[in-house]
């Protein structure tokens, strides 16, 4: 198996992948000749092959000769950006293409507040796409889908920016490019720009190593020699870091540090227009009942400087760096990230980003990441009561839109490739998990609660990515989840979400297919048995997976508490977000729109439920609370229970379902 998908544990011993066993003048070679320093302790092992060069590592060969940049700097600022792997003809969570990562000033997202998309104008010192474009004197459509001038665009702007900074020539060593990478963020405030080059040159200090999707072997020598001269950062007229000492919301054995997420009024002056999260005072007046997983689709540093600035909004309570375990908080507890699309759900959720893009899974997500991550997500759970199951500790792909519009394009991250098995084994804490996993049986025995189970070593389904503009078909690697059929049978077509595929056609492959898709660790009714197929009831039909006994099989069994729709009722509504009524609303707070999903609960369907959830809605539209009841709850008095109906998880009203314990 490539390097790329290694195996659980070795995987978890590896951050980032990182450079072993291959001689300097291997690599020299595979870049067509470009010095690179030797790597003191990483001489190739006795009989073991130097790695071809590949087209890609030629390309950044090629770039660093023709500018004169390091090959180590841009192969780092590559490695950091895109872990060398193109992430689609979408823009990153800031508004970057390619491999390096070059930035535009304005492009489409959806908000991390409503789900809506938005225009966004992210505040920079300057756009790297644009310069590049203008240095190549070739479009920059060019530079965003074509690798080769896309690393090229990247080259001729840091050449000029370290001309620029001394002197008018280039830097006589690899650590004198330090203050030009700093540059090539673009990020306004100095703490951010050297937090970008820092980790651009511990990449280069630690070297690296990993296989592209695409069957490109890349390496990076290390250099742990490198020294850095930060001194001409002074010159780029950045913001100056301001001086906290405001306590981090972390246990006390984590890398820890806050940079608050921005919250500014919009410089024209409209208090309504402001970013990027919103005061409160929870959990005294609105429950923190969940823990939030993403990945930022950006670079660790990128997101930091994305979260603050004003015009992004969006932000997460904390940030996880991917190589190192480093952890950023930047929103409190206490306030309401933009996080997840759902404004409901934001208003009781903490939101956790994780370095990395959904797509590439393993490239990203190492056991460093993973370990801190749960132990940040226990002790926030022992501090809002929060309890360590799949229904609580979700993904953001198991978050529903408050439409069934914003549903469809809701986002889909951590995405298959997170392992939400060992990620709760570590939550759980071994003894726990070991507890939790014998309480549900290998078979029915008259249990009728499905638990997802499959084994994350030997679980790989086919997958396919189609976010690069063609669809390719991902090597085989673990992944978190089963797919569902509409028969017993592979031959059989997978589930079609009315969402996703409101046409009617059949589910798909596609890593962000959701709709055909049940997740480790969700539980759903058993609605049938056919030879070594399951059957579940799941988005309002029966969805049936592989399901042999022994080795092979994908599921346990357990006993839960469910819902099913209530004698004399046709069809159960669904909601993205359990809001009150608009009776409830105050005259001067207008209602929030609470509409029914394309989603129903037809009788005879049962769904496993997680409890009754409050409904209420955090009236927040102002920076400074200048409107009338600005920053208050609004309480109501409909009961409503969330329940996981497919791969998301939605609402009901208590006065349509009956709730019973399923044996």
């Amino acid at each position: 198996m490539p390097d790329r998908f290694l195996t659980r544990g070795s995987l978890r011993r590896l951050p980032g992948v990182f450079f072993t066993g291959v001689t300097a003048a291997a690599v020299t070679a595979a870049l067509g000749g470009v010095a690179v320093a030797s790597t003191a302790g990483a001489a190739a092992r006795p009989g073991a092959a130097s790695p071809a060069a590949g087209t890609e590592m030629a390309q950044f060969g090629a770039a660093s000769r023709e500018f004169g940049v390091p090959a180590s700097v841009l192969l780092a600022i590559g490695y950091n950006e895109s872990r060398w792997t193109p992430h689609g003809a979408e823009p990153s969570a800031d508004g970057g293409y390619g491999l390096m990562n070059l930035t535009v000033k304005t492009f489409t997202a959806s908000s991390g507040r409503t789900g809506q998309p938005v225009r966004e104008t992210l505040v920079k010192t300057h756009y790297t796409l644009t310069e590049a474009a203008r240095a190549l004197h070739r479009p920059a459509s060019e530079l965003k889908s074509d690798d080769a001038q896309n690393v090229r665009g990247a080259a001729a702007v840091l050449a000029r920016y370290a001309r620029q900074l001394n002197g008018g020539k280039l830097p006589s060593t690899v650590g004198g490019w330090y203050a030009a990478v700093a540059e090539f963020s673009g990020d306004t405030q100095e703490q951010t720009a050297e937090l970008f080059a820092n980790d651009v040159f511990a990449t280069v200090r630690g070297g690296a190593a990993l296989t592209t999707p695409g069957g490109q072997r890349m390496y990076l020598p290390a250099e742990p020699a490198v020294q850095l001269d930060r001194i001409p950062v002074a010159r780029l007229g950045l913001k100056p870091t301001p001086k906290s000492s405001a306590p981090v919301d972390c246990p006390p054995n984590l890398p820890c540090q806050f940079i608050p997420a921005a919250y500014a009024e919009d410089p024209g002056g409209d208090p309504g227009n402001y970013g990027n999260y919103d005061i409160a005072t929870r959990p005294r007046d609105l429950k923190i009942d969940s823990i939030v997983i993403h990945d930022t689709e950006a670079s660790y540093a990128d997101t930091i400087a994305e979260f603050q600035n004003p015009a992004a909004y969006v932000s997460a309570n904390y940030v996880i760096q991917s190589s190192t375990g480093d952890i950023t908080e930047m929103v409190r507890p206490q306030d309401v990230a933009w996080a997840v699309g759902d404004w409901y759900y934001n208003t009781h959720s903490i939101s956790i980003e994780h370095e990395g893009y959904a797509a590439q899974g393993s490239l990203w997500y190492t056991q460093i990441m993973y370990e801190n991550s749960a132990t940040l997500v226990r002790y926030l759970a022992h501090r809002f009561h929060v309890p360590l199951n799949r229904e609580d500790i979700v993904g953001h792909d198991n978050i529903a839109g408050p439409t069934t519009a914003d549903t469809a394009v809701q986002h889909w991250d951590p995405g298959p490739f997170w392992d939400w098995q060992y990620y709760m084994s570590l939550l759980q804490g071994k003894s726990q998990q070991a507890e939790l996993d014998s309480a549900g049986s290998a078979s029915p025995d008259g249990q009728r609660v499905v638990v997802i189970d499959p084994d994350w070593a030997t679980n790989e389904p086919p997958v396919t990515d189609c976010q690069t503009g063609t669809c390719t078909k991902l090597p085989r690697q673990p992944a978190s989840f089963v797919y569902l059929h509409t028969q017993p049978g592979n031959g059989a077509p997978l589930l079609s979400d009315p969402a996703l595929h409101p046409n009617g056609g059949p589910g798909t492959r596609e890593d962000d297919d959701w709709g055909d898709k049940a997740p480790y660790g969700e539980e759903y009714v058993l609605a049938g048995q056919h030879g070594d197929w399951t059957g579940i009831w799941y988005g309002g039909t029966i969805g049936w997976f592989y399901n042999p006994p022994g080795a092979g099989q994908t599921a346990r069994y357990t006993s839960s508490l469910v819902v099913t729709a209530k004698p004399g009722v046709k069809s159960v509504a669904l909601y993205g977000s359990a809001f009150p009524a608009a009776s409830a609303y105050p005259e001067v707070i207008p209602p929030e729109p609470n509409p029914a999903l394309v989603y129903q609960l037809l009788p005879g369907q049962e769904y496993v439920t997680s409890g009754a959830v409050p409904d209420d809605y955090y009236y927040a539209v102002t920076y400074d609370s200048s409107m009338p009841d600005d920053h208050t709850v609004v309480p109501g008095k409909t009961l409503y229970y969330q329940i996981v109906y497919n791969h998301r998880l939605f609402y009901v009203k208590a006065a349509d379902v009956v709730v019973k314990y399923l044996h």
